[in-house]
């Protein structure tokens, strides 16, 4: 279990990379609008949003090399993606060459939500793989943490202080580059790439007290169900987790949870924070993300996916309402971030705990990076889309019509929950398959 605590803390590390590419950011973002005398829309769209829209082509595109190179080769190409990428976006003279290199980050990004989910969930057994999955989203939130804490420490070091907000990313880039050769390659991968030897040795190594054999006979036996047909994740047998991935990363993005990440200080500036205020807030943010993010890991196997997003959708419809009322009603000062505070709660122990969980659960083996690849790019798409509007509709309807229909989308998540998302929990890869799909050819 040391081994593979390890290995999967590791890949999970993409995560902090995540994180942290995707929020720091924010410390750099008004000024850079200043610097570059950049439009509202223009500034949304290619400075701030070009790294996401580089996040949605590797969401796409990245299921072909996790399936083709396999997911450690993947995973060993989006660390060198991160590190060229703060690299190049912290020595940038303009904001095409800067938003160039963010989206080579981008690209890292949208990979390593198929590679490393995928990855950790087919060499973890059935009752552990929901938090040792789930540790690539504590990963995630550690990454933003450190990304504000990091901000708040540079933010004073002089005019070019958003070069060094940027560039120190390559450092944890280089660091987690090396670490993930020191992980062995997927057995399932392995398996189904008709290298049965290897897939062997690394589940001996895995489990020595675990006959491998059982393993491969459940893999065997739904091979050869879908051995005589050219299958994608558009067939009519596989509509309903389809359906399911579809929905869950669709309501992810309808939190606001990437536009909230995304312009942190500058919700807290529109509530009438100082800018060191603010920035202090956004540490609080970060640190709030990560406590109930370990909440969530620590419970995703005991209580279940279902039972945590009902948790985080009733907190995200009473915050999101609340924070929207607030700047109805001209509530500043505290009030906001207490507010955020409780919405940065909800989605930790709900969404954010639970989705790259369940994407990477309900699909079957031969169809987990295409599947992996629509839940992450429907994601990333919105993700996209959503940040790069904000600084358009903050300063043309107000925060607080924005934040309304947010909690307005947590409403609809809630019936999502209720009526047809399944519980996953404790179940092997293939048992899951084979429910999911049972009847639906």
């Amino acid at each position: 279990m040391n081994k593979l605590l390890l290995w999967s803390v590791t890949v999970a590390l993409a995560g902090f990379l995540f994180g942290f590419d995707t929020v720091v950011i924010s410390g750099a973002d008004e000024k850079l609008q200043s610097l570059w005398n950049s439009s509202d829309a223009f500034h949304g769209i290619v400075v701030m949003g070009m790294a996401l829209w580089g996040t949605v082509i590797g969401a796409i595109f990245g299921g072909w090399p996790a399936d083709r190179l396999g997911r450690k080769t993947t995973l060993i190409w989006i660390g060198v993606f991160y590190f060229v990428s703060a690299l190049g976006s912290a020595m940038a003279g303009d904001p095409y060459v800067f938003a160039a290199f963010r989206f080579l980050g981008g690209l890292g990004v949208g990979a390593s939500t198929i590679a490393a989910p995928a990855y950790v969930s087919e060499i973890a057994p059935a009752k552990d793989r929901g938090r040792l999955v789930a540790l690539y989203q504590f990963n995630i939130v550690f990454g933003i943490l450190m990304a504000y804490i990091s901000n708040y420490l540079l933010k004073d070091i002089g005019e070019q202080a958003w070069r060094y907000m940027v560039g120190v990313e390559a450092i944890p880039a280089l660091i987690y580059f090396l670490m993930v050769f020191t992980v062995p390659r997927s057995p399932r991968w392995l398996f189904v790439k008709g290298m049965e030897s290897e897939a062997r040795k690394v589940l001996y190594r895995i489990d020595p007290d675990h006959d491998p054999e059982e393993v491969f006979r459940e893999i065997r036996i739904q091979e050869r169900k879908h051995a005589h047909t050219r299958e994608n994740i558009f067939m009519k047998k596989y509509r309903y987790p389809l359906i399911l991935v579809f929905l869950i990363a669709f309501f992810n993005q309808f939190s606001g949870i990437n536009a909230f990440l995304y312009y942190a200080p500058r919700i807290f500036g529109e509530a009438g924070l100082q800018e060191n205020t603010a920035l202090l807030s956004s540490i609080g943010i970060g640190l709030t993300n990560m406590i109930f993010t370990l909440l969530g890991v620590f419970l995703i196997d005991r209580l279940g996916r279902k039972k945590l997003m009902y948790y985080g959708s009733f907190g995200y419809i009473i915050s999101l309402t609340l924070v929207s009322l607030a700047f109805f009603l001209n509530w500043e000062g505290i009030m906001v971030p207490v507010f955020l505070f409780i919405f940065i709660a909800s989605h930790a122990i709900g969404q954010g705990a639970v989705i790259w969980v369940f994407i990477s659960e309900i699909f079957p083996n031969h169809l987990r990076s295409a599947g992996q690849a629509f839940g992450s790019s429907t994601h990333w798409v919105l993700a996209a889309v959503i940040p790069s509007l904000v600084p358009l509709l903050f300063s043309s309807i107000g925060a607080g019509p924005v934040f309304a229909f947010f909690a307005f989308m947590m409403v609809l998540q809630l019936l999502y929950v209720h009526y047809l998302m399944p519980e996953t929990k404790g179940k092997t890869l293939e048992e899951l398959s084979e429910s999911l799909i049972a009847n639906r050819g």
